[in-house]
């Protein structure tokens, strides 16, 4: 849909029309939508001020943002009352429930894990559903794949079986759905029920497979390093998402978005050589059956400690001293999570392992304090991560105060991955991050902060990372920046992600926000996906200010907690809390690359005292906010409303009467709102 907009000027009023040329399905991936149009109409009215040109004839000056429009499946969830008008959950939300039991079998040696899953799938919503659908996340790296980026080719994974409700399927590569079998295109296995799955049913599926495991997949989030440390994440098939706004969510994992997952319980049990340590996502469950006496009691003693305790040291490794010893040479870990929607674990024989615990809030509302441990696992030659507890204990801690959402899990691990990683890569209660050795202490804090960060974004509001990547990484980057301001004071991490972000709009080469996340143009997605939305979250609380923005901002997490938020649901709560209309907030930035280029023009003397011309140069309107000095030391504030701009106008002018000469003007002082030219912001007599 393409929209004009046609505004005429009448008795200094402004009357805005909206018409549609052309046609478009809505929801049509990556395509961004059309920037309106400025258009000549017919007036004899004249408005000196607004700045209209033509004799008889009147220009709209700039465009104005028209409305943002969900999409139509956005508008029948509300329809059916699944969603609100008002970004809340509808009362008729619901969501698939899964429950996951996993075992893991890693061949140290060959390089390869064997796997069996029994999924119970429950069925919450108001569909027949007749096939299922899940992700096979290494087949990105098979042979032919489709992938965005060049990745290591290990022959994906290999199905060994598949079965519903004890009903064994057979593999089916043609076109026939009405036969029961399973077809597995990419990195999407689809299941076809021989009787469908009714509301409020379940099914268990029963899979069995192995693959050999990449030394960088899934785009350098998961694999193995030196023949002592392995990461396994992506390494199960994980149901996919059906929701009520898009049903199933069946987009191919290209190594480069990542992941849309559904909530459950998973239990999980990994089979490893005695020796090597293993970790992962949920509790453990037969820690004494796998651990030695001397690390059981540190462990437990970190779990009560507010400084860091030595779990292994280096004479600790090895079978007997990091693990207990087995007959069989094999070790079996057991670890169950609750409400979580992956899980991940990591297998080492050297590293480090250090732990502590912070506090996360009341979370049960007993008025007592909670905590959660929490651990680091790295290799000696990490020399920087000595000091990744600590850090991990401050951002967790920091994190649950920020969002007013404690930390729901009993540990968050770090873990250290150099081989295989260079930033860092989440998953619930799990982070993987590279060794920081060449980088120092302040950036694997940064790091570290903004991987824990994602244990709120996407790990517990979870939303839609393969197609709308700001929703995590723009807010886990905003969230990390807050964080780092408390560790580091006077830190200028709001402005860094700032610069980075204006630095590419100056030079034309940004790409919209709201582009499905592998649609982004070549080199463009890190702007539009962590320092833009970083950057528009503090231009959101600069112009409704803290206390208002951060009602707004929980508000949004605890409505959400545990379900799917889209970014209309988003917009929609940020408009419902400050009681305002920031339609044109979310369309001018989140929609467009229109930039924001406020001027001071003019200053000057006049018989009713002193002039100041503004103009507004780009295209994102936002409100104007001067800062006038005079000569005596008076410092007065004043505020061009942002209405003004969405009128149509160009230029605004403030009249201060009498008083001693103004020696300087500014806009936003204070530097909240991205403007890309701050040069001219100053003017100074």
């Amino acid at each position: 849909m393409r929209n004009l907009r046609l505004v005429t000027a009448v008795a200094g009023s402004v009357a805005v029309f909206s018409i549609a040329v052309g046609c478009a399905q809505s929801g049509t991936a990556g395509g961004p939508e059309p920037t309106p149009v400025s258009v000549w109409v017919e007036s004899t009215a004249s408005d000196a001020e607004g700045g209209w040109a033509g004799a008889g004839r009147l220009a709209l000056e700039r465009p104005i943002p028209y409305p943002v429009v969900p999409p139509d499946e956005y508008r029948r969830a509300i329809a059916l009352g699944t969603r609100s008008e008002s970004g809340a959950p509808g009362t008729r939300y619901w969501q698939q429930w899964t429950h996951y039991r996993l075992s893991a079998r890693i061949l140290t040696a060959e390089k390869r894990l064997e796997g069996r899953a029994q999924i119970n799938y429950r069925n919450g919503s108001p569909d027949i559903l007749g096939e299922l659908y899940l992700q096979l996340a290494q087949n990105v790296h098979a042979e032919g794949a489709e992938r965005n980026d060049p990745l290591e080719v290990t022959g994906g994974v290999d199905l060994r079986r598949v079965a519903v409700d004890g009903v064994e399927l057979t593999a089916r590569d043609g076109p026939d759905d009405d036969l029961a079998g399973y077809r597995v295109s990419g990195t999407t296995l689809r299941l076809d029920l021989a009787t469908p799955l009714l509301p409020g049913g379940q099914a268990d599926i029963e899979i069995d497979w192995r693959f050999r495991i990449p030394q960088r997949g899934g785009g350098a989030r998961m694999g193995w390093s030196a023949d002592n440390f392995f990461f396994l994440a992506y390494w199960y098939p994980l149901m996919a998402v059906y929701d009520d706004v898009d049903g199933w969510q069946t987009d191919p994992f290209l190594g480069g978005a990542e992941f849309y997952a559904g909530f459950g319980t998973f239990e999980l049990s990994v089979d490893a050589p005695q020796g090597w340590v293993v970790r992962a996502t949920g509790e453990h469950r037969n820690a004494e059956q796998t651990l030695p006496e001397a690390v059981l009691e540190r462990l437990a003693a970190a779990g009560l400690s507010d400084t860091v305790v030595h779990v292994l040291r280096e004479s600790d490794f090895g079978a007997g001293r990091a693990t207990r010893r087995s007959p069989s040479g094999r070790l079996q870990w057991d670890f169950r999570a609750d409400s979580v929607r992956d899980v991940a674990f990591s297998v080492t024989r050297e590293s480090l392992w250090d732990a502590t615990r912070t506090p996360v809030g009341d979370r049960n509302g007993d008025g007592e304090i909670d905590h959660a441990r929490i651990e680091a696992m790295y290799r000696p030659a990490a020399s920087n991560w000595s000091r990744a507890a600590a850090f991990a204990r401050h951002v967790i801690d920091f994190h649950s105060r920020f969002t007013g959402l404690p930390y729901p899990w009993p540990h968050m691990t770090a873990v250290e991955g150099g081989g295989i990683i260079g930033g860092g890569m989440e998953f619930p209660m799990m982070t993987l991050i590279g060794d920081y050795n060449a980088r120092g202490d302040s950036a694997l804090y940064y790091v570290t902060a903004h991987e824990l960060a994602h244990m709120w974004l996407p790990m517990v509001v979870s939303s839609n990372e393969r197609r709308r990547a700001w929703m995590d990484e723009g807010m886990t980057t905003f969230l990390e920046n807050q964080a780092r301001k408390e560790f580091f004071p006077g830190n200028p991490s709001d402005s860094l992600d700032r610069e980075t972000y204006l630095e590419v709009a100056r030079s034309g080469r940004e790409g919209e926000m709201m582009r499905w996340t592998d649609y982004h143009y070549p080199g463009r997605s890190g702007v539009a996906s962590y320092s833009k939305p970083a950057t528009l979250l503090v231009a959101l609380r600069g112009l409704l200010g803290d206390s208002l923005f951060m009602e707004a901002y929980r508000t949004f997490i605890q409505e959400w907690t545990y379900r799917h938020p889209t970014p209309w649901d988003f917009f929609a709560t940020f408009d419902r809390v400050s009681g305002q209309d920031l339609g044109w907030f979310w369309r001018s930035w989140y929609y467009e690359t229109w930039t924001l280029d406020q001027a001071v023009e003019e200053v000057m003397a006049t018989a009713e005292g002193t002039r100041i011309v503004i103009s507004d140069r780009g295209l994102a309107p936002m409100p104007t906010r001067l800062l006038i000095t005079r000569v005596d030391g008076e410092r007065i504030q004043r505020e061009i409303p942002v209405d003004h701009w969405l009128s149509g106008r160009r230029t605004a002018s403030v009249t201060l009467a009498g008083g001693a000469p103004v020696i300087r003007v500014e806009i936003d002082p204070d530097g909240l709102f991205p403007d890309v030219d701050r040069l001219n912001n100053v003017w100074v007599r």
